[in-house]
């Protein structure tokens, strides 16, 4: 079934933000400003975040936290709800197509999940684009580890080391999916092989 895929792999390893979802950083930027909040730009990444955002991802501050410092950085005083779908706007959603090219693929492969994430879009926005096809988020991959349980983020060393540990996966035999250059790079140290998703490509292409 592939041809850039080498015949020795058993896994498949998918960052979510572009290249499962599409995202616009700049939409949550507009929409945190919006709320009177300044600084949104300077620590939201497109790759990696920072301040508050970045706490939020590596699981150093809870959803409940995080809402009360964006409010306290907002002149406007926003409601949870508010503040919830502002930061959801970084997400645009996942195309019914890469749904199901990961149906087939988990047909032929074991299919995993490591994503820098938050459990503020993880439980909302996230959830809900995966069950657009009808089925659940976790239908789509035998095993899924984020960034704020594991109490870290890509591309440190300690999230490769404690996916590999949670689902007993050998690196050598799992192409990882993602992104970012440096997100690869630490990947390929621990011998994953690696595959760049880069905007506007499909990783369904590496199997053609």
């Amino acid at each position: 079934m592939n041809k850039t895929i080498n015949d020795n792999t058993r896994n498949l390893l998918f960052d979510l933000g572009g290249v499962i979802m599409d995202i616009r950083r700049e939409n949550c930027v507009k929409a945190l400003t919006d709320l009177g909040m300044e600084g949104a730009d300077e620590m939201l990444g497109l790759y990696c975040q920072s301040g508050p955002f970045l706490l939020l991802e590596e699981g150093k501050m809870s959803a409940e936290a995080f809402r009360k410092e964006i409010r306290s950085r907002c002149t406007t005083n926003p409601s949870d709800d508010e503040i919830d779908t502002a930061f959801n706007a970084f997400l645009i959603g996942i195309p019914t197509a890469r749904l199901r090219a990961l149906q087939e693929l988990r047909k032929h492969y074991r299919i995993y999940m490591l994503s820098n994430t938050n459990p503020i879009m993880f439980d909302s926005k996230i959830r809900t684009e995966f069950q657009k096809d009808g089925y659940q988020r976790e239908d789509y991959f035998d095993g899924i580890c984020v960034s704020y349980e594991e109490k870290c983020a890509k591309p440190e060393a300690q999230i490769f080391a404690n996916l590999i540990k949670k689902f007993d996966i050998e690196p050598k035999e799992t192409v990882f999916f993602d992104d970012s250059q440096k997100n690869l790079d630490a990947a390929a140290a621990f011998g994953f092989q690696t595959y760049l998703v880069a905007p506007g490509t499909e990783f369904i292409e590496a199997f053609k």
